[in-house]
């Protein structure tokens, strides 16, 4: 089991400028989870955002961040960022890290919420015009 709490959102950003959320885990076994970042607006769904490849260190992102966000992860310190850059207003939401012990493929990319077994408590983040 994992226990997820994330950090680094809370305040007002304006467009343009560069924020980066971290997410502390627990356990032992971190680096076996798949990590992935998801957020959510109010009166929308939670929306994938980034993710890793489980084997290997290839990422993924959503259409709507490739290009201008980051995700890493540090295993030794059981740790996974986000880089956020050229914040947009439409990138104001809740974000979630998230961790998945599921099995799918080696190759596969967890864009899917369900996959996940485990979500932090969430950091808002809230981009001005």
């Amino acid at each position: 089991q994992v226990q997820l709490v994330e950090s680094g959102g809370g305040g007002l950003v304006q467009a343009g400028d560069s924020l980066r959320l971290s997410c502390a885990a627990s356990g032992r076994t971190f680096s076996s989870y798949v990590m992935g970042w998801f957020r959510q607006a109010p009166g929308k769904e939670r929306e994938f955002v980034a993710t890793f490849r489980r084997s290997g260190s290839s990422t993924y992102y959503a259409n709507s961040v490739n290009g201008r966000f980051t995700i890493s992860r540090d295993n030794a310190k059981n740790m996974v960022y986000l880089q956020m850059n050229s914040l947009k207003p439409e990138d104001t939401a809740k974000y979630y890290c998230a961790a998945s012990s599921r099995y799918v493929s080696d190759t596969y990319y967890y864009t899917d919420r369900f996959l996940y077994d485990y979500w932090g408590q969430g950091t808002q983040v809230t981009v001005s015009s």
